[in-house]
């Protein structure tokens, strides 16, 4: 994959990259990202020379028919593990295992703290469970990243990406250490996770705010919504205002034509 996709992508692309000399040659090591585009995960695993594992959802590993065995295979390649979200904690559970299997390998994991796509290109509150838990459980370091202009390559909606150069920022690896055994303590694990959000947002250059993605994603289709449901609303009112007025201007005429009828 890092011949296939990896190498057309840099050479069309043409990634920068600042800080590579932080990622580690070998060893455990978790890389914190923001997350502004799908192709996140397509771009960092292709500046770097070794391999990173990132989760995504099981229903890109197990739908069924040809398409769903190509996808499978795809995200596989790119080195993404499926995660079942079924169950009473979910998704949540299940990344965490997923990502201590993948550092007591030794391997690089990759996360996104703010658990989902910005909706508006900022930075959003990290969540404080997978990633601090990850690190307090295995010691593993914690290198903050930021991509860089990459929503812009592919936005919402659009099918054909821009040329464009992203960018990709890496930061010095976090030390948590000192909160090692503590990984059930939530103001410790709030801690972890503000920090690591600290050194990305000063690497990305991001305004941060200070509320999840996924609630400011709700607020977003809400009003959407609302905004929908309103336009609708005063759509039906100006039709009914038109056909009344239809109606006011017909049966003025016809009174008219019945007045003049009625003239000796």
């Amino acid at each position: 994959m890092k011949v296939t996709i990896g190498g057309p992508l840099k050479l069309a692309f043409r990634p920068w990259v600042e800080g590579l000399e932080n990622v580690p040659a070998e060893g455990a090591a978790i890389l914190a990202s923001n997350h502004l585009s799908f192709s996140d995960s397509f771009f960092l695993p292709a500046v770097l020379d070794r391999k990173v594992t990132f989760i995504a959802k099981a229903e890109y590993f197990t739908t069924p028919g040809v398409k769903g065995r190509m996808t499978a295979a795809f995200f596989k390649g790119v080195g993404q593990l499926p995660v079942d979200r079924s169950g009473a904690r979910g998704a949540g559970e299940a990344a965490i295992k997923s990502g201590i299997d993948v550092l007591e390998r030794g391997e690089l994991f990759g996360i996104y703290p703010e658990g989902t796509r910005s909706p508006d290109g900022r930075l959003y509150r990290g969540k404080p469970g997978g990633l601090a838990r990850v690190a307090l459980a295995t010691g593993a370091p914690v290198l903050p990243v930021a991509m860089i202009d990459t929503e812009k390559i592919q936005p919402p909606g659009k099918v054909m990406p821009k040329l464009m150069r992203p960018g990709i920022r890496i930061g010095k690896p976090l030390d948590f250490s000192r909160y090692q055994g503590m990984e059930h303590d939530r103001f410790v694990l709030r801690a972890v996770t503000d920090e690591v959000m600290y050194e990305i947002m000063k690497l990305s250059g991001q305004e941060y705010v200070d509320m999840y993605a996924t609630a400011m994603k709700r607020q977003l289709s809400e009003a959407a919504k609302a905004e929908k449901e309103a336009e609708k609303v005063a759509k039906a009112a100006l039709a009914r205002a038109e056909k009344e007025k239809a109606e006011k201007e017909k049966a003025e005429k016809e009174q008219q034509t019945e007045q003049r009828r009625s003239e000796p």
